[in-house]
């Protein structure tokens, strides 16, 4: 038996340093970066009627990927004060020390910087769409602070991607594009809600603000109007775009998946919610397979007009 076999070397400084920024960013979880893609994909096939141009696919495929990344930087950065004190958040990078507070700052820059280089190639109203997003991503991880809504907020900086896909597909925003948007608000205040009902023990101690603690005893409850409303503003999106049974099938399959999230949260375990909340990737999958179903469907059988 070698000693190697048993002490492995260290790694070179670079390739640790490597994978603190990569574990800051969560490369290593993409629960996040997909529950971004799948609404901006409803986003990219609505506005185009079916698959989209390729480099838009392209860019905003790898734009979800660079602002996410880049959202839970400054999303570390602004708890550092918390994230120590939080059981599953107490080994994040920038909460051991691992990371500096500067360095965390300049990858956050980098990440942005090229997500908007990728924006630049497409049309000025995109880009000029982009400034909100950045506004919202960098400004999001403070709401927690100052408002018991920051779920909400969340909604709006992760759905940003929707008007966004439609300006640079269509070169205007309609309004089944703000529809989808405040369906996904709704969503990601939904499913975020189960993720702070993880953390509600420690954000109540250490004075953190969220729906979680909103909500209360009433949690469920409101989760259940919260899905109701979402499933509402996608059915009535799905007429506007004139999507067909496929969609409507998709959401059937989105429904009875969200079903599953409050059987398993009824005595609201905190492992059961942390499920709840990574559950929610198949929701958004299952209503994107049924816009693109029925899209090709439609192909299929000859077309289909976009109503605007």
């Amino acid at each position: 038996m070698s000693y190697e076999r048993f002490h492995p070397a260290p790694l070179p400084p670079w390739r640790e340093r490597l994978g603190q920024y990569w574990k800051l960013t969560r490369g290593d979880r993409p629960i996040g970066w997909l529950l971004l893609l799948w609404p901006t994909w409803w986003g990219l096939w609505v506005a185009a009627g079916g698959v989209p141009p390729w480099w838009t696919l392209v860019v905003f495929s790898l734009g979800v990927w660079l602002t996410r990344a880049a959202g839970c930087v400054i999303n570390d950065y602004a708890d550092r004060w918390l994230d120590p004190q939080v059981e599953r958040t107490k080994d994040r990078p920038l909460a051991t020390g691992a990371v500096r507070g500067r360095e965390a700052l300049a990858l956050f820059a980098v990440l942005m910087l090229a997500a908007f280089a990728l924006v630049l190639t497409m049309n000025r109203l995109t880009v000029l769409m982009s400034f909100v997003g950045v506004a919202l991503a960098a400004s999001y991880p403070y709401l927690k602070r100052y408002t018991y809504l920051p779920q909400v907020y969340l909604g709006m900086a992760f759905g940003w991607g929707i008007p966004m896909a439609f300006a640079a597909v269509q070169g205007t925003v309609p309004p089944v594009a703000w529809l989808l948007y405040g369906a996904n608000i709704l969503w990601s205040t939904a499913y975020d809600t189960w993720y702070a009902m993880v953390d509600r023990d420690d954000d109540i101690r250490m004075g953190a603000k969220s729906t979680a603690i909103l909500f209360g005893d009433a949690d469920l409850a409101i989760q259940g109007v919260l899905y109701a409303l979402v499933f509402a503003a996608l059915a009535l999106a799905g007429q506007q775009a004139g999507l067909g049974r496929w969609y409507f099938g998709g959401l059937g399959v989105a429904v009875l998946l969200v079903v599953y999230e409050f059987v398993i949260t009824r005595y609201r375990d905190r492992d059961a919610c942390f499920r709840a909340f990574l559950h929610n990737h198949w929701v958004g999958m299952a209503v994107f397979a049924g816009i693109a179903l029925d899209y090709f469907m439609a192909t299929e059988a000859g077309g289909r007009l976009l109503p605007w």
